[in-house]
Parts: structure tokens; sequence; C-alpha cells
């Protein structure tokens, strides 16, 4: 395994950097307060995230339901769309850099790392 991620993460609001590559959203509503141009993104994977059900249902109680939210968000990943989608974020990746941008205020209590899981890499969220 390299040591360097595939994959980048950090937050809309953090100003996109030349390192970034492509920027690809990964939240399922668009961020407030941001315009598509402050953000920067190339592409907006909605297929790859929670459905609204059922990030209404963990945001409920987040911390009761993590676990649970995880086997339910696993299993809506496994359909034929998200799994699609996984693919093109792998061969991104392997194309050059890949920053995936969410507006989760801890990225690393969202769903991000369970999705660098299904991704294959390691989850590490570094949100300098």
């Amino acid at each position: 395994m390299s040591a360097e991620p595939r994959y980048r993460v950090k937050r809309v609001y953090d100003a996109p950097e030349a390192g970034d590559g492509r920027r690809v959203l990964v939240d399922r509503l668009w961020p407030r307060g941001v315009s598509k141009q402050q953000a920067a993104i190339d592409d907006w994977a909605k297929d790859v995230t929670p459905s609204n059900e059922l990030r209404r249902w963990y945001h409920d109680a987040p911390e009761t339901r993590r676990m649970e939210f995880e086997r339910r968000y696993r299993a809506e990943l496994s359909a034929d769309e998200p799994r699609k989608a996984l693919a093109r974020l792998r061969a991104e990746a392997a194309a050059g850099p890949l920053t995936l941008v969410t507006a989760v205020r801890e990225p690393e209590h969202s769903h991000v790392p369970i999705l660098l899981d299904e991704l294959g890499e390691t989850p590490r969220v570094d949100t300098r």
C-alpha cells in the first residue's frame, strides 16, 4: 500500500488548492451558502451518498445509530448505480489526484470514512 492516500477529503468551505486535482462533492444536498464557483466542484457523486431517508434517520440520533447507519449505508452502496459510481471514482483516483468534498462539520464522524472504505482506501480524513 502506498504511503500517500489516493483520495483526499476536504470540507467545501476550505479554499480549493492546486493539489486537489478533481474535486467531487460527496453530499446529497448542495452546501448552504456556497456558490458553484466558490466550491470549484468538478463532479457531484450523488449516487454514492446516503439516501435522504437514511441521512435524516441518522441525524436524529447519530450517537446511538452509527453502527446501524453504517450497515444501511453499505447496503445502499451495494446497489447497481452506486457500484457504477464507485467504479468511476476509483478510475478517476487511479488517473490522478481526487479530492472528495463534503460540507459536514466532522467528516470523520460522517458517511465519508465508510465511503473511503468502500473505495478501498484506509479511512483517514485529513481536513487541514
